[in-house]
């Protein structure tokens, strides 16, 4: 991580100021498995609070893990019952089908590199390429995700290098071309600074 640090801080004025303010590096990681991608498809477009509350439904009601067996003796209607879209349903039950008939496996996962891992788990219904890095990022731990079409990193980066407008993808992609092979870092960074009150 130290090793990541320095370069960033010298490969960006910019994101060593915000570095510098926002402190050590603390990334929390989750299990790279099944339940932690379900997570991700509840939490898609939801407050954390409210995601909390309905994940914590559906763990329950799976018998407290997670699992495509779990998922798949639920009905659909039950499913919704416990505050779940009827899509975020279908997107879960998908899942759980790939994984049950082995189009995905977890634990091949670590051995494809990132775009392999965008391109098996995109297949599943409702997993786009945002969710795929999300589980790159902190469940898979790839030291060099750009997620350049996530709200907050646009939103940090507009704040941070003084935009007028939300940069787009490949704005964002030539501005962090000097962050390689560190872009996780970065990102994290960057998300951390929304949550200062500084003015970086």
């Amino acid at each position: 991580m130290q090793e990541a640090i320095v370069h960033l801080r010298r490969s960006d004025p910019v994101l060593c100021s915000i570095i510098d303010q926002v402190g050590p590096c603390q990334i929390q990681f989750r299990d790279p498995d099944f339940e932690t991608l379900v997570k991700s498809i509840v939490f898609q477009q939801l407050s954390g609070r409210v995601a909390n509350v309905i994940f914590g439904r559906l763990a329950s009601a799976a018998g407290g893990k997670l699992t495509p067996h779990n998922i798949l003796k639920l009905r659909p209607a039950r499913m919704r019952s416990l505050g779940l879209s009827a899509q975020k349903t279908a997107y879960i039950r998908d899942l759980a089908r790939h994984t049950r008939d082995g189009r995905v496996v977890f634990e091949d996962l670590h051995h494809l590199p990132d775009d392999g891992v965008i391109e098996r788990l995109t297949q599943v219904k409702g997993i786009g390429v945002w969710t795929v890095h999300m589980f790159l990022i902190f469940a898979l731990r790839r030291p060099n995700v750009l997620p350049t079409g996530d709200l907050g990193i646009r939103n940090a980066i507009r704040k941070a290098y003084e935009m007028s407008d939300l940069p787009n993808p490949a704005q964002i992609e030539s501005l962090a071309a000097p962050w390689h092979p560190y872009r996780t870092v970065a990102s994290w960074y960057l998300w951390r600074s929304l949550e200062t009150d500084a003015n970086l």
